[in-house]
C-alpha cells in the first residue's frame, strides 16, 4: 500500500488563525459560536488533584454518560437506545471522522459524500484513495438535499453515505422524515453505513433524531463535537456513537493505535461543561438567533439586496451568500480589500470548492457591534471592487 498522501487544504491555510487573529478586525469566517473561557461559563477549572493518568480508552465513563444522555435529550427517538458504552470519546470531531474513514474505506472503495463539506469530510476519503463521489446540494435548490438522487448514486458496493446536518457551510437542514428515510437507504443495503456529522445538532430549533438510534440495522454513525456549539475547540472533545460492537471495537483500536486514549484534564472539562449545558445553552442559542436577524435585517437593505444574496440557514450558525452580479465585481479586489481596508475575513468560496463569488459568513462567532461593522465591510468591499 502506498503511503498516504496528506495535503492541507486551503480551509486550513487560510483560517483566521493562520493567518493570525490580529490581522482581522471583524471576523466573520468561523463556524462556531464564539471562543469561550471556562470561567465564562462559571466552569470549576480546578483540576490540581486530578491524577493525570491514562485514562478509559473510550473516554471518561461520567463524560460518556453525559453524551449518551444529551443525545436522547435533543431529539434521541430511542432513550435506551444508545448508552455509555456506545459511545467513544476523541479529540474533537476531526479525528472522529478520520477514525471512521479510515476504518471504513480502502482504495476504490465506493464513498458518497456530501457537498460541499467540511473539508475533513471529503478530503479525509479522498487521501485513502477512495472511489469517492459527490452528493451535490446547490444554491439554486435551496441547498436541498435530492434524496432520489442520493438513492439513484448508491451502488451495490457502496461502504459509506456520509452528511451533515445542520449542515456546514450552508446552514441547510431536513426534517426527521428526510433522515428516517436515508437511514432506510442504509438498512436495505448490504455494505453501506451512514455518517452523520451533527456536530450544531444542538443548536437547531428542532434537533433530529440521533442518526445512530435510527438504524434497525445499527449501520449508523453520529459524530458530534464541543467546538462549535459551545465555542471550546481548544478543549478538543469530540465523540463517535455508534451501536455496532463489531465497528465499536475497530473505532476503538483504531483510536488506541494513535491515541491511546484521550486528555484526562479536557474530558474532566468536558464533562464539567455538558453538567452546566441547560444553563449554558440558552443564552447562546438566543444570541445566535438574534445575529441571524441582523443579517436577514441586513440583506433585506435595498442598497445591499443589489448586490449579495442568500439561502437563508435554517440551523446552526453559517450561511453562504453570494454576489448577485459577479461579471461587475473584482473577485480578487472584493477579498483583498475586505481585509486590507476593511478589515473583514470572510470564507471564501473556494474553500468548499464553490465559486469565489460566493462565501461563508459565520455569525455566531462575532460580538453584535463586530457583526454590524463586518457587514458594512463587505458591502463596502464591493464597492470598491466594482467594475
Amino acid at each position: 500500500m502506498a503511503p498516504l498522501r496528506y495535503a492541507r487544504t486551503p480551509i486550513e491555510i487560510e483560517s483566521p488563525e493562520e493567518l493570525g487573529y490580529d490581522s482581522i478586525s471583524y471576523n466573520l469566517a468561523e463556524s462556531s459560536f464564539a471562543d469561550q473561557r471556562l470561567s465564562d461559563y462559571g466552569i470549576d477549572t480546578d483540576v490540581g488533584d486530578l491524577l493525570l493518568q491514562y485514562g478509559d480508552h473510550l473516554g471518561l465513563p461520567r463524560l460518556r454518560e453525559l453524551i449518551a444522555a444529551e443525545s436522547a435529550e435533543t431529539g434521541g427517538s430511542d432513550p435506551n437506545g444508545i448508552g455509555p458504552d456506545q459511545v467513544t470519546v476523541t479529540s474533537g470531531a476531526a479525528p472522529a471522522l478520520f477514525i471512521v474513514a479510515t476504518a471504513l474505506l480502502g482504495p476504490g472503495d465506493h464513498a458518497l459524500i456530501q457537498a460541499p463539506n467540511y473539508a475533513t469530510n471529503l478530503e479525509t476519503p479522498r487521501m485513502l484513495g477512495a472511489d469517492l463521489e459527490h452528493v451535490e446540494i446547490r444554491y439554486e435548490d435551496g441547498w436541498e438535499l435530492d434524496v432520489d438522487r442520493l438513492a439513484s448514486q448508491i451502488r451495490p458496493e457502496t461502504k459509506l453515505i456520509s452528511i451533515t446536518y445542520p449542515h456546514n457551510p450552508t446552514g441547510a437542514m431536513i426534517d426527521a422524515e428526510t433522515l428516517e428515510r436515508i437511514v432506510g437507504l442504509v438498512d436495505d443495503h448490504p455494505t453501506a453505513r451512514l455518517l452523520l456529522d451533527e456536530t450544531y445538532r444542538s443548536l437547531a430549533p428542532e434537533p433530529l433524531p440521533l442518526a445512530a438510534s435510527l438504524s434497525e440495522r445499527d449501520r449508523a454513525l453520529s459524530i458530534s463535537s464541543m467546538s462549535k456549539t459551545y465555542g471550546l475547540p481548544g478543549l478538543r472533545m469530540g465523540w463517535i456513537i455508534n451501536r455496532d460492537p463489531e465497528l465499536a471495537e475497530t473505532l476503538l483500536a483504531a483510536k488506541e493505535q494513535i491515541l491511546i486514549c484521550g486528555s484526562t484534564a479536557d474530558e474532566e472539562m468536558a464533562a464539567r461543561v455538558l453538567e452546566a449545558k441547560d444553563r449554558i445553552l440558552p443564552p447562546i442559542r438566543a444570541k445566535i438567533d438574534e445575529h441571524l436577524g441582523i443579517v436577514r435585517g441586513w440583506l433585506a437593505a435595498d442598497d445591499v439586496r443589489d448586490v449579495f444574496e442568500w439561502v437563508e440557514p435554517r440551523a446552526g450558525v453559517v450561511g453562504i451568500p453570494r454576489l448577485r452580479d459577479p461579471d461587475v465585481i473584482d473577485i480578487d479586489r472584493f477579498y483583498k480589500t475586505l481585509l486590507e481596508n476593511h478589515g473583514t475575513y470572510v470564507g471564501p468560496g473556494h474553500w468548499f470548492d464553490q465559486p469565489r463569488s460566493s462565501f461563508r459568513l459565520g455569525f455566531g462567532w462575532p460580538t453584535t457591534d463586530e457583526l454590524h461593522k463586518g457587514l458594512a465591510g463587505l458591502l463596502a468591499a464591493a464597492a470598491d471592487a466594482a467594475k
